[in-house]
């Protein structure tokens, strides 16, 4: 970097120099595909866990502290053998399993008829519509459920079921069910007639739609499914025996030089690291945070005097909660 890099001054004066800021680091840079996987290291026992989950169709539940590249694992799986675009439910104190295999927008179906039904002609005409058309359109497949659209002789895809631990202590309970089944029903299908009938619905891919028969979603080749969990909560043994599982630590420093040459092509400064390593053994640290560190070193921080110290007190603070 050429130049200072405190483009702020914090002097009152209005000027231009965001114009000099470099360019982004590559995981946060969002004209990129910033989880494609390309950079993701793994152990080969982590690799082989996932060869099992994948083998026996079997979801893989991967535990870990924060930044141990949980789930990472997802996206860089989805890249090597090119089961197409990872489907993301992020899970929180309020989902639902439903949420993942589909949504149904009843108050705007609702709002909807009311509106036609209330304009005369054109209510008589939205009578007429086949009521299969009209609830296909309020009907949204979740992540899941629309991983579950892979017909036997297509590559499955890859759903990414993040943080389940934040999720309701029913949410485990719940899918075990649709993980021994591979099938789920629309029970909204199921009502004035239309079990028999095939009803489009949207999917969880943005533009597609898919047919839906029999009020069912029936699984042809079973996703493959992680589960990322921080370690805040047990899962009762139910769930756990239907699972593959794969525990990430923390990477050693030979790893972190990896991690950081793939991300940067760079090695990182052996002081710097070592700092990192110190801390973390005191405090939780992410690995993302030493790869934000090492950013900082390449862009001049040190040549315009801000010390090793002033630099790791920034980026490198403990992820714990302070007693």
């Amino acid at each position: 970097m050429t130049g200072d890099w405190r483009v702020f001054r914090g002097d009152g004066s209005v000027h231009d120099g965001v114009d000099d800021l470099p360019k982004p680091p590559p995981w946060r840079d969002f004209s990129l595909d910033r989880r494609s996987g390309e950079r993701y290291r793994i152990s080969a026992e982590a690799r082989d866990r996932v060869n099992a989950a994948l083998l026996l169709r079997r979801p893989l539940l991967v535990t870990g502290r924060p930044g141990t590249g949980k789930s990472a694992l997802a996206y860089a799986v989805a890249r090597e053998l090119g089961l197409g675009r990872v489907l993301h439910w992020p899970v929180t104190s309020r989902t639902s399993a439903r949420d993942g295999l589909y949504q149904y927008d009843a108050i705007g179906r609702l709002q909807d008829s009311s509106r036609e039904m209330s304009s005369g002609a054109a209510g008589r005409r939205f009578a007429r519509v086949s009521a299969e058309r009209a609830i296909g359109d309020y009907i949204t497949l979740g992540p899941l459920g629309t991983a579950f659209l892979s017909a036997a002789d297509e590559r499955p895809r890859v759903v990414l079921i993040d943080e389940i631990d934040k999720g309701d202590a029913d949410l485990p309970y719940d899918l075990l069910n649709v993980f021994e089944e591979g099938r789920f029903d629309i029970p909204e299908l199921d009502r004035g007639g239309l079990r028999t009938a095939s009803v489009r619905v949207r999917t969880g891919d943005p533009g597609r739609r898919a047919k839906i028969r029999d009020a069912q979603v029936q699984c042809g080749a079973f996703p493959f499914v992680v589960l990322t969990s921080n370690g805040d909560r047990v899962f009762p043994p139910a769930f756990l025996r239907r699972c593959i599982r794969l525990h990430l630590d923390e990477p050693e420093p030979d790893e972190l030089r990896r991690i950081v040459e793939a991300h940067l092509g760079r090695e990182p400064d052996p002081e710097l690291l070592a700092r990192f390593d110190r801390d973390r053994a005191s405090g939780m640290l992410a690995t993302d945070q030493l790869l934000n560190a090492v950013f900082l070193t390449s862009q001049g921080v040190y040549d315009s005097g801000w010390s090793l110290d002033e630099l790791a007190d920034a980026v490198l603070q403990s992820l714990e909660p302070p007693e």
